[in-house]
């Protein structure tokens, strides 16, 4: 069997699992908020501990992902001019490791910057939805 028809099977196997599983899930498979309502609760104290935890890993990878980029880069160098093979492959591995500390500096930024952003979103959400409910309130007395 070719690569290309393997990968066909493996793939349409695959898709067929998540579709039968996707079919079979329970009515109420629990786990979620409390009491298995559906509602979607956001307990501003978690959502802002990840968001917190998001930007100090942001912090400090912006620095400690670099510790060893100088000596990474001299060793490279030294090695190359000495003739060595492997002074070029170690600096294809640091600019892989570079390319890699960006990549999850960008995901550590995505994640602090939206929870940032839907806490902020859901408080003043709420403050709409107050003022609108006290407006309501106050024009049913004045009726």
């Amino acid at each position: 069997m070719s690569f290309d028809k393997e990968w066909s099977a493996a793939r349409a196997t695959a898709t067929a699992n998540v579709s039968m599983r996707l079919n079979q899930a329970p009515a109420d498979p629990g786990g979620g908020g409390g009491g298995g309502g559906g509602d979607l609760e956001l307990n501003q104290d978690h959502i802002g501990a990840i968001g917190s935890d998001a930007y100090k890993l942001h912090t400090r990878l912006q620095t400690d992902g670099k510790h060893a980029a100088t000596a990474t880069s001299e060793a490279a160098g030294a090695l190359t001019r000495e003739g060595f093979a492997s002074g070029a492959a170690l600096l294809k591995a640091h600019g892989l490791w570079e390319s890699q500390v960006k990549t999850l500096l960008a995901a550590c930024a995505t994640i602090s910057n939206g929870l940032n952003y839907s806490l902020s979103s859901h408080a003043k959400d709420e403050q709409q939805l107050h003022a609108d409910f006290t407006a309501s309130a106050i024009d049913k007395y004045l009726k």
